[in-house]
């Protein structure tokens, strides 16, 4: 073996959004350069590309809490119970990929093959909604890591905590990428008819191709619009999420609007992609890997879109954390985009606005096989 570094980009994994493991902005030791006592060429991103491809490995975590509060004003609800931690769809442009890092985890190959989950988390969910001292709002499942990845299939913990909140009389919406929300359609038809839930399915894009390197184990284009109809035909409130939208890359917004509309949506939403923290390298390392005649374009437009001055750009930043702006961009390429969302909308019937639940049937008690004498 030589010493030399090569400067070719890892070989994509087969069913991978990322072929690296990229270090997180924890990691207290950096190793660059040769090293005669192993004999290999370290690099600050290792590359597994070249070894087999790597298994996903669950973990069990004993949660101690299961509502997560949330105070920010451009996110539309106020609490959310994610079961997981890290998902295997492995989405490339997941803004949850960085929450990895406080597990000393990678946000690239590790948040899709590395998932925790949390075994006791309809328990603790339980317990919470069982205080009176909890007031209810609006809760989101999976917003997050989606709640109907893979492992849900046999942990069944999305179900559980659905049941939870099936008891309580507490109204919730989810959002996935997943059809393996159809299989609590018998929970979710009930609900909808008190006006307790209401269910958002992303679609990124229909290009199969695309999805397919984007988000490499999310069900395909054509299987969430059938998902999408399964849910409307239930009678359960549907939306579509086109997010996010990513310059050059998701250009079909208009075609995936109209396709959801058909398929059953009633509403809309969307945003534009967000590179935070080590978002922004792994990005890069996609674009580099599969579209590199245009990376430097679409990262260009990205820092557009959330406008990063020259002097941020030339130190490597990309995203502007301003809740303001964050979620749909500002400057004359957002415009555009809110535009063609906006009118899109309007010519399909497409509400901009999420369904509005029930929360005035809610009590504690309910929780505690104990009935409310008044």
């Amino acid at each position: 073996m030589t010493g030399i570094k090569s400067s070719a980009q890892p070989a994509p994994i087969k069913g991978r959004g990322i072929a690296t493991r990229t270090e997180h902005r924890f990691t207290s030791q950096h190793r660059t350069g040769w090293s005669k006592d192993e004999d290999v060429w370290w690099l600050a991103e290792e590359d597994v590309s070249a070894a087999a491809a790597p298994s996903t490995q669950v973990t069990l975590e004993t949660a101690r809490s299961a509502l997560s509060g949330n105070d920010s004003p451009d996110i539309f609800f106020e609490q959310s119970v994610n079961p997981y931690r890290g998902c295997e769809h492995g989405c490339v442009y997941c803004y949850a990929r960085p929450t990895h890092s406080y597990l000393n985890l990678s946000p690239g190959l590790d948040f899709e093959t590395r998932i925790i989950a949390k075994h006791n988390i309809a328990q603790v969910l339980r317990q919470e909604l069982a205080r009176p001292s909890h007031r209810p709002s609006i809760v989101n499942i999976g917003s997050a890591t989606d709640c109907y990845q893979p492992v849900e299939r046999e942990l069944k913990l999305t179900r559980a905590v659905i049941e939870v909140m099936r008891d309580a009389r507490h109204p919730f919406s989810l959002i996935t990428k997943s059809s393996g929300v159809e299989r609590d359609l018998d929970l979710l038809a009930e609900l909808a008819q008190q006006r307790l839930v209401a269910a958002y399915v992303t679609i990124t894009t229909l290009d199969a191709h695309l999805a397919r390197i984007l988000e490499p184990r999310a069900a395909a284009p054509y299987r969430r619009l059938r998902t999408i109809h399964a849910l409307a035909q239930a009678g359960v409130p549907v939306g579509v999420s086109v997010a996010p939208q990513i310059p050059f890359i998701t250009e079909d917004m208009e075609q995936v609007l109209a396709a959801a509309r058909e398929a059953g949506a009633t509403s809309a939403f969307y945003t534009v992609i967000r590179l935070p923290w080590e978002l922004n390298s792994i990005m890069r390392e996609w674009l580099d890997q599969h579209y590199p005649d245009r990376a430097a374009r679409v990262m260009a437009r990205i820092q557009d879109l959330h406008g990063v001055s020259e002097a941020q750009r030339d130190g490597g930043v990309s995203y502007d954390s301003n809740y303001l702006t964050r979620m749909k961009g500002s400057g004359p390429w957002a415009d555009v985009l809110r535009q063609r969302f906006h009118k899109t909308c309007a010519r399909l019937g497409l509400h901009r606005e999420r369904t509005e639940l029930d929360l005035s049937q809610y009590h504690p008690s309910l929780l505690s096989g104990q009935r409310q004498l008044f």
